[in-house]
Formats: structure tokens, C-alpha cells, sequence
């Protein structure tokens, strides 16, 4: 179904997945998620409008892209050559840049009742990326589960670092402070004042960042949760008498328990939504001890992420 009409006249289409006790809308713009229904629950944040989605929005449900997560100063050097970005955040690129995949309108590739497949070419020089990179990510429901698979390929060496930006809140309203995480993550990734990884993993335990054992957000650290986790396992979130389960192929999650949500410039005010973003390092290209992202021609990069509920 058509969801608007964007600005340039370009139609913004909707698409509707459903599967055993989950129920979820998908749009082109941005390969958002804009609802995920449990059992008629949405535990999601979401958008009524395209309109809200072009000037409201924080990445809910997105897509994000080229580079999900930070690169620090804008640029980066790959095989000798020095590529610069926007500077969206501070003096950082961040998700990709000024006009990230996030605000991009995806081409629907494949589709059934409950799984559609979107891809999106991204040109030469894109936001200082360097390689016409070409995505797909598809979403399928699987009885009591949503899983995302990810693919890149690229006619050039360049980096690349996909990752789904949903805000999840299992109750369906209010915050998410009294949400219970347990992490299988024996380290963390310890930022500067730009949030920008200061060097090597650190271990969680004795710090407000240990979710080996269950927390709750707002237990510690005042809740105020933005870094990347280095992942030895799965991730398990209860809230609102609902358990997630989140398993990925992704070196790190990055946790972002939504304390910069305002209220005022979005819907949602701070906590309203947790994001559990699984990907590689922020800051990888700029910082070889992390796990590459370097996709080089004739490589094909893949990644799964799947969101179990009980």
C-alpha cells in the first residue's frame, strides 16, 4: 500500500508481513520497521506519517548505512587513499552521513505474506564512500521471530557497516528503564566525550556495564547506555511480561537505551525505546585491532540477526 509521496514526488510504499503472533509493516523509505506487533502489541517505535519520518525521526526503525555507528573525524584511509565525510555529529560521520540509506527509498526486491526482501544501489563517491556498493536486507517472520539478513557487495574496495536502528519497548508505552538485559558480553568498547572507541575492549565486570547478569536499565549509570558491547553470545531483554531474544553473526551490539530522545523535536521523549543494534566496531576503518569492514570486489558481506520473542 502507498504509505506518501515524498517531497521529490517519489512514492513511499508499505508492506505488511505477518506470521504466527507477529504482525509487522515495513516501508521503503529507509527499510524502516515501522510496527512490530506480538500478540497485537507494538514493540516498536514508529511514525504515522512520512512526513514525521522526514523531519521527527531518530532513526526509528531504520536501516542505517553505509556505516551504521561512528567514524571518527569524518574520514578515513583505505589502501593508501584518503576518503572524507559529512560531518553530521560533531566532528564525527555518523550512520552513514547527511543522507544516510536511512533517508533513502529502497527498491522492493521480492516479497511474500510473511518475508520482503529491499535492495538499494549506492553510488561511487556517496556521502565520501568510496565503491557502488549494492545492499539488500530482508525481513522475514518466522512464527515468534523477526530476522534481518543483510548482503553487500561492492565494485570497488570500501567499508561497510549495516545495522537495523529499531527502539524496541516491550510493554508498548512508557519507558524502558525498568526493562531487565542480560548480555553475553564479557567486554565493552570504553568512548571519548565524542563517543568515539578509545582503543582496545574492556572488561564489563565491576562496572555499571556488566549485564552478564540481569539489570535493569535504569539500575546504573543512570541509564544513560550508548556504547558498543563486544559480543561472546546472545542477548536477552524482559519487560512488560514479554522476553526478547536477540542472536546475531555480528561481532558487537551497540546499546543505546534512548536518553537523547526529547520529546519535543519527536514523539518519544527520553527512554522511551532501546536500541540493540548488532554490528561491527564503531570506528572500525580508522582502527585495524577491530574486525574489519573492508568489502573488496568479488566479496559478498552477510550478516543475521534474528529477534525471538516468548
Amino acid at each position: 500500500m502507498n504509505f506518501g509521496t515524498l517531497p521529490s514526488g517519489r512514492q513511499v510504499e508499505q508492506v505488511e508481513l505477518v506470521s504466527g503472533r507477529l504482525r509487522a509493516d515495513v516501508l521503503t523509505y529507509g527499510a524502516i520497521v515501522r510496527r512490530l506487533e506480538v500478540d497485537g502489541v507494538n514493540v516498536v517505535l514508529g511514525l504515522d506519517t512520512i512526513e514525521d519520518y522526514l523531519t521527527r525521526s531518530r532513526y526509528f526503525g531504520a536501516v542505517v548505512g553505509r556505516y551504521g555507528n561512528r567514524i571518527a573525524h569524518a574520514r578515513f584511509t583505505l589502501d593508501g587513499a584518503e576518503h572524507l565525510l559529512p560531518a553530521n555529529n560533531g566532528p564525527n560521520c555518523l550512520h552513514g552521513g547527511t543522507e544516510g540509506f536511512d533517508s533513502r527509498v529502497w527498491t522492493i526486491a521480492g516479497q511474500s505474506e510473511s518475508s520482503v526482501t529491499l535492495t538499494l544501489t549506492s553510488p561511487d563517491g556517496d556521502q565520501g564512500f568510496p565503491g557502488t556498493l549494492t545492499a539488500s536486507v530482508t525481513y522475514t517472520l518466522d512464527g515468534d521471530a523477526l530476522r534481518i539478513d543483510y548482503a553487500a557487495e561492492s565494485d570497488a574496495p570500501t567499508v561497510v557497516n549495516l545495522t537495523n536502528h529499531s527502539y524496541f519497548n516491550l510493554k508498548g508505552e512508557g519507558d524502558v528503564l525498568d526493562h531487565v538485559i542480560r548480555m553475553d558480553a564479557a567486554h565493552y568498547l570504553p568512548v571519548d566525550d565524542d563517543k568515539i572507541p578509545t582503543g582496545e575492549p574492556a572488561p564489563v565486570k565491576g562496572t555499571p556495564f556488566d549485564f552478564t547478569e540481569p539489570h535493569a536499565v535504569g539500575e546504573r549509570y543512570d541509564g544513560g547506555y550508548d556504547h558498543c558491547f563486544v559480543l561472546d553470545g546472545g542477548i536477552e531483554v524482559k519487560g512488560g511480561g514479554l522476553t526478547m531474544e536477540v542472536t546475531t553473526t555480528e561481532p558487537g551490539v551497540q546499546f543505546y537505551a534512548g536518553g537523547m530522545l526529547d520529546g519535543v523535536q519527536t514523539p518519544y521523549g527520553p527512554f522511551a525505546g532501546l536500541c540493540l543494534e548488532t554490528q561491527h566496531f564503531p570506528d572500525s576503518p580508522n582502527q585495524p585491532q577491530f574486525p574489519s569492514t573492508v568489502l573488496r570486489p568479488g566479496e559478498r558481506r552477510t550478516s543475521t540477526t534474528t529477534y525471538r520473542f516468548i
